[in-house]
């Protein structure tokens, strides 16, 4: 019974913890139209539900015109040395917008459909949700294939969504 109890206790804790990372009131996607997609080039108010945004600890704000675009960064900021980013360190905040609810969300606690037949202004992309549960209806409404969290998007996955693998 008290592993029962306890089992209970982990899940709901853990649950509330990733509802306050994902869903906080304070995320903001200050973009204006002038505001330039990092890695495409393009102006990300033109499609809002797809922008991602990356603060770092000196204050600089980065956007991007899709979650993919922020990843690829993300994972390889070195090919924008001139942004300065040296490390994982460098990053405060990591954002992308909710598909659903065009609200910001932390990105390292969204989930992400990959294979979607819908497509953002960078092409093949992955759909950003606040919850799994979403995420999921998502993927059945539009032939996603899976549904995957921050921490299982690889290189690899980017480099074939953008056509180079």
């Amino acid at each position: 019974m008290y592993k029962k109890l306890f089992t209970s206790l982990v899940i709901a804790s853990s649950l509330s913890l990733i509802s306050t990372l994902v869903a906080n009131e304070s995320y903001k996607m200050d973009y204006d139209k002038e505001s330039t997609c990092i890695v495409r080039k393009i102006k990300v108010y033109q499609e809002p539900k797809w922008v991602a945004k990356v603060e770092l600890t000196n204050g600089k704000k980065l956007f991007f015109s899709s979650p993919k675009s922020m990843i690829e960064f993300y994972q390889t900021p070195g090919k924008w040395f001139d942004i300065g980013v040296k490390s994982e360190n460098d990053f405060k905040e990591i954002l992308v917008t909710d598909f659903d609810t065009l609200k910001p969300i932390n990105a390292k606690g969204a989930f992400f459909v990959y294979g979607s037949n819908v497509t953002s202004p960078a092409g093949d992309d992955l759909v950003a949700f606040a919850t799994y549960e979403a995420a999921k209806n998502f993927a059945s409404k539009h032939n996603g294939k899976r549904v995957m969290a921050f921490n299982q998007i690889s290189d690899a996955l980017i480099r074939l969504l953008n056509g180079k693998i």
